[in-house]
């Protein structure tokens, strides 16, 4: 569980370090998108990576990691858009940081949980496996969604979003550790 913790801990500061640089470049101009943009947003990289996956072939250039990473970041931008609603105003970049911090410590609070009840499963799992059930919780959202937000047994939005960004993160781990034990084999 400990190298879990650390691998988990590595992403996060990956993904956090990618958001800082684009929040310099951009501010948080995302606030003003609503939370079903945001969804879309998240299924459109979903979508390639599934399509890089079952093709092979990437023709912009970029493979499925950068796709994983975007995954998380906006999965945290709409868990902040949950709990603030959109707005043309900015967030000053502490603020930014601080919530940005707040659900990803949540995210990995839930992945710990998880983790200990399923005796890391996942590290048993495809990285396609990933990807699909990122899918199965995007098509969850939008029925949420369109249904308002109302849900008669299921968790929430926020719950799916937190499940995604956990399966990216482990698509990931998969990804950055996986591939340098192999890399290192050599």
């Amino acid at each position: 569980m400990e190298k879990t913790n650390q691998q988990y801990t590595h992403v996060i500061e990956t993904c956090r370090n990618i958001f800082l640089k684009k929040m310099s470049d951009y501010g948080t101009a995302w606030r003003i998108l609503r939370p079903i943009s945001i969804t879309d947003q998240i299924f459109i990289k979903a979508q390639r990576i599934r399509t890089i996956e079952e093709s092979g072939v990437t023709k912009v250039g970029e493979g499925i990691r950068p796709e994983f990473i975007g995954i998380i970041n906006y999965a945290v931008m709409g868990l902040i858009q949950l709990e603030l609603g959109p707005a043309d105003a900015e967030l000053s970049a502490e603020e930014t940081v601080a919530l940005y911090d707040r659900w990803f410590a949540e995210a990995k609070k839930l992945m710990q949980a998880k983790n200990h009840d399923y005796g890391e499963a996942w590290r048993k799992m495809r990285v396609s496996s990933y990807t699909d059930l990122i899918l199965m919780k995007l098509k969850r959202t939008k029925q949420i969604e369109d249904n308002e937000g109302k849900t008669i047994i299921s968790e929430g939005i926020d719950a799916n979003y937190l499940d995604m960004i956990n399966y990216a993160v482990f698509a990931m781990i998969k990804i950055d550790f996986e591939e340098h034990k192999i890399k290192s084999k050599k």
